[in-house]
């Protein structure tokens, strides 16, 4: 078992900004990876994406991408807390994990089921600034938001289900532009997104094959050993077809939106590339360069809006 003064047992280094408030202020922030942006902007894009095919007005996406911005660091702090609440006794285990606060016990469970309250207030005030349908859309994420982190315990794939929570924003921003339920241009942008995920988690996971072997804990990294690379690239292919697809019914017609997907395809081919089982920090690495492969995307539906 990892010991508790094995620095490089934990993920979670405070560095920049966060490293220098309060030292006691050190286990919130941990618990809610603030320090770790890649996650809510992993989270944030897809929701991006989808207000700005859904918009006709560049002022009116502007403000419905800085609520999204917040909802979207309150709600992956959130669910970084519900996955912790859940597995603090496999994270005391595994030596990625160990540090993490409720893991160490810096933190306590009430503690933190008070900081997941505070959040998911901030969470609803961003909400009910949205039309009410977009409430019951953000309200129906809830239970995937809850449940994701048990899928690891029976099934191989529970990067499937974190898949299609991270890309529930596609369905939320369409529900807050138009004030209409998703058509089938949105849905297929919605299943190519959540192969996106499937893809890039499953690249995250590398980090923890070793440990997850031993300890029974299942990822799609385990069930795709020994061919991970040759599989994600095809997985990545079919996201792409489909987010191309569903952009294509969507706007009806070829324009500078397809710069999104060649461009964003190309960087995912790279990643494939550079895929290596047996290299947790580059795992780590070719991970967290999924913001800039939706930074593409996003780059061009705003240059759609705009022109």
């Amino acid at each position: 078992m990892p010991s508790a003064d094995n620095a490089h047992a934990s993920d979670i280094r405070l560095t920049g900004l966060w490293g220098k408030m309060p030292k006691n202020w050190h286990g919130a922030i941990s618990l809610m990876r603030l320090d770790r942006p890649i996650g809510w902007w992993l989270l944030l894009l897809p929701g991006w994406w989808s207000l700005l095919i859904a918009t006709n007005e560049a002022s009116q996406a502007i403000w419905l991408m800085v609520l999204f911005l917040i909802g979207a660091i309150v709600m992956r702090a959130a669910g970084c807390i519900i996955n912790d609440l859940w597995d603090r006794d496999i994270d005391k285990k595994v030596a990625r994990t160990a540090l993490r606060p409720l893991a160490s016990g810096e933190i306590s469970q009430a503690k933190a089921v008070f900081i997941l309250f505070c959040l998911s207030a901030i969470g609803l005030g961003v909400l009910v600034q949205l039309p009410m349908m977009a409430w019951l859309m953000g309200l129906a994420s809830l239970p995937l938001i809850a449940t994701y982190p048990l899928f690891k315990r029976f099934t191989y794939w529970p990067q499937a289900m974190l898949g299609l929570t991270f890309s529930w924003g596609i369905f939320l921003g369409f529900v807050a532009a138009t004030g209409h339920w998703p058509d089938l241009a949105i849905i297929i942008l919605y299943a190519g997104t959540v192969f996106w995920v499937i893809g890039f988690d499953t690249i995250y996971a590398i980090q923890d094959m070793k440990d997850d072997a031993i300890m029974g804990v299942k990822s799609s990294a385990l069930a795709l050993s020994g061919k991970i690379a040759f599989a994600i690239k095809r997985i990545y292919a079919l996201a792409l077809l489909l987010m191309t697809t569903g952009l294509y019914l969507h706007f009806t017609h070829w324009g500078i939106w397809t710069m999104g997907p060649i461009l964003m395809g190309l960087h995912l081919y790279r990643q494939t590339s550079l895929i290596d089982e047996t290299d947790p920090k580059m795992a780590l690495l070719l991970f967290k360069s999924n913001r800039d492969a939706g930074l593409f995307m996003t780059a061009a539906l705003g240059a759609e809006l705009l022109l």
